[in-house]
């Protein structure tokens, strides 16, 4: 039988809803499953066909620990998403690349640790200021806030959403993430937001599958979450044709060998009304199988299939003879 682990973390443990749908439809579809934590020491991995990352959302925390267990389990077995797109879609950086290749992203800034927090603050200040909504350039979108945000991150942690006008809030903010060494991104917060939310697009191995409505997290002047990850509203939504065609592009611009086993896009949109990418998800995303009727049977099948091509030839399940 086709050994999978759904690999996790302690402190998701029972936070994560679509772990039990997706164990069941798995071994429903003949797959010996099970959820695991990534930094149990116990765990044989190579005894695993398949490891899959589900809910390690404690990874931006250890992040070089974590990409070193990485390493060590690609070198043992089959780790999806791949080692090198765990390497890429770990920092928000990967946000530049994919400007680069044409995907209209939500505009982005970063800081790194070696620059002065005021002298870049003002600078992106400057640039995306105070606009009317008639004087408003197509995307800029930010005319009264400011997102601040570490370049690794999950769980919208440490992010928090400013006034403009509130420079001191947004320098401190800032200062803070660059003192502990970590880089720092700059949006201005696009307000459609507030009524139209994100909408979040799933893709299993490159075929949109389905789509939720998340709510939006972020309000002015509130403190960054202290939980695992910011509670979230969500519900399903049909996306657009604007927005399926923008996530279709972000997950075409991917520079590693397609498709890959799982994507979610995360869109909000503009002033106009046109959708841009907030996120990426590569990693450990919720893919939100419960809000759509087959979505944990389509997933389980995709990863299966994975599983049982990487086995050697003799020991994959195949379809009895014919009579």
């Amino acid at each position: 039988m086709t050994r999978i682990a759904l690999v996790t973390a302690p402190a998701a443990r029972g936070t994560d809803y679509d772990m039990p749908p997706l164990l069941a439809a798995m071994r429903q579809a003949g797959a010996d499953a099970h959820e695991v934590d990534w930094d149990d020491d116990a765990i044989d991995w190579p005894e695993f066909d398949l490891v899959l990352l589900r809910s390690t959302w404690d990874y931006f925390e250890r992040l070089p620990e974590f990409l070193a267990w990485a390493e060590r389990v690609s070198e043992q077995t089959r780790l999806l998403n791949p080692l090198d797109v765990i390497r890429w879609n770990t920092d928000k950086h990967y946000l530049a690349d994919l400007e680069r290749a044409g995907v209209p992203v939500v505009p982005s800034t970063f800081i790194e640790p070696r620059e002065n927090a005021h002298h870049a603050v003002d600078q992106f200040l400057a640039q995306y200021g105070p606009l009317t909504p008639t004087l408003s350039p197509r995307g800029r979108g930010g005319k009264n806030d400011i997102v601040v945000k570490p370049a690794v991150g999950a769980g919208s942690r440490d992010a928090q959403r400013h006034a403009r006008d509130d420079r001191a809030a947004i320098v401190a903010h800032v200062e803070r993430l660059l003192d502990a060494k970590r880089s720092v991104l700059l949006q201005p917060y696009l307000d459609r937001v507030d009524q139209h939310g994100e909408t979040a697009l799933l893709f299993f191995d490159g075929v949109f599958t389905h789509a939720i409505r998340k709510g939006p997290l972020l309000k002015r002047g509130a403190g960054a979450t202290t939980g695992l990850f910011a509670k979230e509203t969500i519900e399903p939504r049909t996306p657009s044709a604007d927005e399926i065609a923008v996530a279709q592009h972000a997950v075409a611009a991917i520079p590693f060998e397609q498709p890959l086993l799982y994507a979610r896009v995360d869109l909000i949109h503009d002033d106009d009304g046109s959708p841009r990418l907030l996120e990426l998800e590569l990693v450990e995303p919720s893919v939100f199988v419960g809000y759509a009727d087959g979505a944990a049977e389509r997933f389980a099948q995709a990863i299966v299939q994975r599983a049982d091509l990487e086995k050697p030839i003799a020991t994959r399940r195949c379809a009895p003879p014919s009579p």
